[in-house]
């Protein structure tokens, strides 16, 4: 891979993925501010955090329509939690839609509060072994287009999924310290590019 993976690191979980991907030898850089994008990325992480307030910032900072118009343009994108919200096509208890890219629909906070946040391991396809799956105010895929390819599930709803350039999960892989998904994500889906 010839350029670095930029995370949007204006709220949420960002660190975390930073620190997981430099451990797999990737080269990482930041977006807080319009003048970050004017450097060239191989990929783009959306963090968990709060969906409602990274969408308004990546407004308000003038990020929104270029970062969009990437995800489009095929850039690839790895969502955990609340970036799955920010790529939904559709909100189930929500009529804001922020990027829309990916054909699900997700419902939001559906398992609950900070409070009855949990966690499993499961399949993930194209994985090899049980995947940590910390859930932690998670949104829930509801539904999804034909052609998105769901790659872990829990309680018979997707919990990961990928459509074409977009990686995205309800869950943390962040937060348990594997780097497993991560290095799907850049073997499978920019190395495929």
């Amino acid at each position: 891979m010839n350029h670095p993976i930029a995370i949007l690191a204006l709220q949420g979980a960002f660190a975390e993925h930073r620190k997981i991907l430099e451990s797999l030898g990737s080269e990482t850089f930041e977006i807080r501010q319009a003048a970050d994008l004017e450097h060239p990325c191989g990929g783009l992480i959306l963090p968990g955090g709060e969906s409602t307030v990274q969408g308004k910032l990546l407004r308000e900072l003038e990020l929104f329509d270029i970062l969009r118009q990437r995800i489009i343009s095929g850039l690839p994108v790895f969502a955990t939690c609340a970036g799955a919200i920010l790529l939904a096509e559709k909100l189930a208890d929500d009529t804001a839609v922020h990027f829309g890219t990916l054909p699900v629909t997700i419902r939001r906070n559906a398992y609950g509060r900070q409070t009855s946040s949990f966690y499993i391991s499961g399949k993930f396809a194209g994985v090899k072994g049980a995947v940590d799956m910390p859930f932690i105010r998670a949104p829930q895929i509801v539904s999804c287009a034909e052609n998105v390819e769901i790659l872990a599930s829990y309680g018979g709803q997707p919990t990961a999924v990928r459509y074409r350039n977009q990686l995205a999960m309800t869950f943390h892989p962040e937060i348990t310290g594997s780097g497993m998904i991560h290095e799907y994500f850049l073997k499978k889906v920019i190395d495929v590019q």
